[in-house]
């Protein structure tokens, strides 16, 4: 399922809902509201029969009725009087006959229980009044004489609405009207708003597709932009963004991830044309010895054995040389194979192997540092700074290497660095002028800054005071024993 039907089907769904539950709110108001006017209407009936009895009836409400109510007299709310004038009740207390309420308003049907369970039927009801079934509560109240009960009950067919009322000493009155007109009335307003709910589900489903149309119409810009971008894998190419909107932040996103792809691609592409370039001439350096060599008939013996060494040497350097390009072409990396590294205790063994060679006098000042890194790294990194510090130092020169509050410092007592190479020293395969005639390949500082930057630190070089250079080196910020390392 695509997006566009997704969002047109929960708009439908919502709407569905919000009509079904109005339409269901309306329907039970309605219901509540009719049936309430019935059971008013019941309730204004019998209050004349609670006239006749007097001050003893007792039904909803209490009391007696009002002055003039009767048997001959009209009740207050313009029901009918229970006789005909001149009339009298029956031998139970009960009229004889019930007179229709005046104007053609709706009587109901009358009947009578007394309170020995006697059931009587007033005429002026019809040629055949029919008796309604009593129920065991009727009784109840007939005999009490006291309280009322309203109730739904079907007769031949026909439901009725049906008040029972107790009319004190006298027993009590059940009227009873047809629940027919509500029913039909309910009926009808179910079918117009079934129709009504039908229509509006379908609406709501034409203008959620033209919603969902108008509203995906960026995204499907945004999704074409992006499949010809990596289609023709042009990374100069950038998406069209400034909104303040959603896809105008992943427009912006989208870009800054292009930036930085096409920056690690160019760098990749630099990487590999300086390392061809620095290969090139230790490679044409060997295969041009390994020629002579092959004609070392000729060659006096110390030459022969001097050839030999410099086809070690130059395998020596061109092996560093393609580790060094390994070892950058690792980049940052990702930290998986990280864990807690002692920096003091590693750097200890690199100034230890560095002091064997009777080149430099090695100054150390170190202090229990705890870090999280690659231990291979991070040994390299080390030792490329011990070894740039002892190529540049004057034999027996003094090196200076302190290791305070996780920050490592490497100071030699050289020429120094000039102050045009200073933005440089880290770069790869930057080599300064004095320098180009020394062994190397200029990767070893580049390789410190980026095993610093992969432990979250960072490598920066100046000119030490008094003279020399002065490196400086963070692997991160040192953990302290409770700290965890992940």
């Amino acid at each position: 399922m695509t997006l566009r039907t997704r969002i047109a089907a929960v708009a439908s769904i919502s709407v569905a809902l919000a009509v079904l539950a109005a339409a269901i709110g309306l329907y039970v108001a309605v219901r509540a509201d009719l049936r309430g006017e019935i059971d008013s209407a019941l309730r204004a009936r019998t209050r004349v029969f609670m006239a006749q009895q007097g001050p003893d009836a007792v039904g909803p409400g209490g009391g007696s009725g009002a002055p003039g109510g009767g048997i001959d007299g009209a009740p207050p709310d313009g029901g009918a009087p229970s006789s005909p004038p001149g009339g009298g009740g029956g031998p139970d207390g009960f009229p004889e006959r019930i007179q229709p309420a005046p104007f053609g308003a709706a009587s109901g049907y009358v009947q009578f229980i007394s309170p020995q369970g006697a059931i009587r039927v007033p005429g002026g009801q019809g040629e055949s009044p029919t008796r309604i079934p009593v129920t065991t509560l009727d009784r109840s109240i007939a005999s009490s004489g006291s309280g009322s009960s309203l109730s739904d009950r079907s007769l031949q067919g026909t439901r009725l609405r049906v008040l029972t009322l107790g009319l004190g000493s006298a027993g009590a009155v059940l009227v009873a009207r047809p629940l027919t007109e509500v029913e039909h009335e309910l009926s009808r307003l179910l079918l117009i708003l079934a129709l009504i709910g039908a229509g509006g589900i379908l609406l709501a489903a034409l203008l959620g597709a033209l919603v969902a149309r108008t509203a995906l119409a960026p995204i499907g810009r945004f999704t074409r932009s992006t499949e010809t971008l990596t289609g023709s894998l042009d990374l100069s190419r950038r998406l069209e963004g400034g909104g303040r909107d959603e896809l105008g932040r992943l427009a912006e996103s989208f870009n800054t991830t292009l930036d930085a792809l096409e920056r690690s691609v160019q760098a990749q592409r630099h990487l590999i044309a300086d390392a061809s370039h620095e290969l090139r001439t230790p490679i044409a350096s060997l295969r041009a010895n390994i020629q002579i060599l092959g004609e070392a008939q000729r060659l006096p013996p110390q030459e022969q054995a001097g050839l030999r060494r410099d086809i070690v040497e130059e395998l020596d350097e061109l092996t560093a040389l393609v580790g060094d390009v390994v070892e950058l072409a690792r980049g940052a990396g990702s930290e998986e194979s990280a864990h807690e590294v002692r920096l003091d205790e590693l750097l200890a063994r690199a100034v230890e192997r560095t002091r064997r060679r009777g080149e430099l006098d090695l100054q150390v000042s170190l202090e229990s540092t705890l870090v999280r890194g690659q231990a291979e790294r991070i040994n390299r990194a080390v030792s490329n700074l011990l070894d740039n510090a002892r190529r540049y130092s004057p034999a027996g020169g003094v090196v200076e290497v302190t290791l305070k509050d996780g920050l490592l410092s490497v100071r030699d007592h050289g020429a120094g660095f000039q102050e045009t190479d200073l933005p440089f020293v880290f770069d790869r395969f930057y080599r300064a002028e004095g320098a180009r005639k020394l062994p190397g390949s200029g990767l070893g500082l580049a390789i410190v800054r980026q095993a610093a930057e992969a432990c979250g630190g960072f490598a920066e070089a100046q000119n030490a005071p008094g003279g020399g250079a002065l490196l400086r080196v963070s692997f991160g910020p040192p953990l302290t024993p409770e700290q965890p390392s992940g």
